[in-house]
């Protein structure tokens, strides 16, 4: 998709990457990877969970955990946006948490200018024991407990992260929105069964846009996230997609349609429970 935005569209991009444990060269690949997606005309950006950083040491991200508002990531995030003129939503980022031993996993919202505008601390922290597959972020990962969104040109955003997508009741929360962001790094086991069908599920129900980047490779240190970057409407329809490795994912939000599906299906004027 070259051509700019139609009158009254608003494009947003996803961008996916495989990252690695070395946080200079995955942003400098995620650097050439924005200014193409502004260079498209996307107006909106979002990062895969763990853009700057994903180690198969656990314990890595604790290691480089920033203070809020001061470090070379959110460093690197601002000065992206202001240099690429563009809303830039930083998937996840390792703050300081009161545990010294974890971190939060902070997705952080950046407008145009470099200002930050949004902080969203991951809520939901994913377990799974399968096999030889073993995860429990809760070992490396303090719990956020506020429910964030934020407004942009597009209209209301609502921020989640990852294993967030498999808990319905956090997007209700976020109240009314046009654009639902989940940046992600699902384990491609989980993925292949779960990622579209949740990803389109939240789209539906909440008749709104959904953007979610994600990592998508195999991993220094052997594993393998899913990828299937994907941008869906508010009918539940996939827009743009990438399978797996590096790249940009681009579409159109269109207002005309948001308010078709929504005038058509009122849903949303239909909850009886609130």
């Amino acid at each position: 998709m070259s051509e700019m935005p139609g009158s009254g569209a608003y494009r947003v991009a996803a961008i996916q990457t495989v990252s690695g444990p070395d946080p200079e060269q995955n942003m400098a690949r995620i650097a050439r990877l924005v200014a193409e997606a502004a260079g498209a005309g996307a107006q909106l950006i979002a990062l895969p969970e763990y853009f700057a950083l994903m180690s198969p040491d656990e314990r890595a991200k604790v290691a480089a955990r920033e203070r809020d508002n001061d470090g070379p990531i959110q460093d690197f995030l601002r000065e992206t946006a202001r240099r690429n003129g563009v809303w830039l939503i930083g998937g996840t980022v390792p703050l300081e948490c009161p545990d010294p031993e974890r971190v939060f996993n902070s997705c952080l919202v950046f407008d145009d200018r470099g200002e930050r505008v949004a902080r969203y601390d991951k809520m939901h922290l994913f377990g799974f024991s399968k096999g030889d597959e073993h995860y429990d972020e809760s070992q490396t990962i303090m719990a956020g407990r506020e429910v964030v969104n934020f407004e942009a040109p597009c209209g209301h955003v609502g921020l989640s992260v990852c294993y967030d997508l498999r808990f319905p009741e956090l997007y209700r929360a976020l109240g009314r929105v046009e654009l639902i962001v989940v940046p992600a790094a699902f384990t491609y086991t989980t993925g292949s069964a779960h990622w579209e069908v949740l990803l389109r599920a939240r789209a539906i129900e909440n008749q709104c846009y959904v953007l979610a980047p994600a990592q998508g490779g195999r991993h220094p240190g052997g594993r393998r996230t899913f990828g299937d970057s994907m941008i869906i409407d508010p009918w539940g329809e996939v827009l743009a997609r990438r399978a797996e490795g590096d790249g940009v994912v681009i579409a159109d939000m269109e207002p005309e349609r948001l308010a078709s599906v929504r005038a058509s299906l009122p849903a949303l004027q239909h909850r009886k429970i609130h």
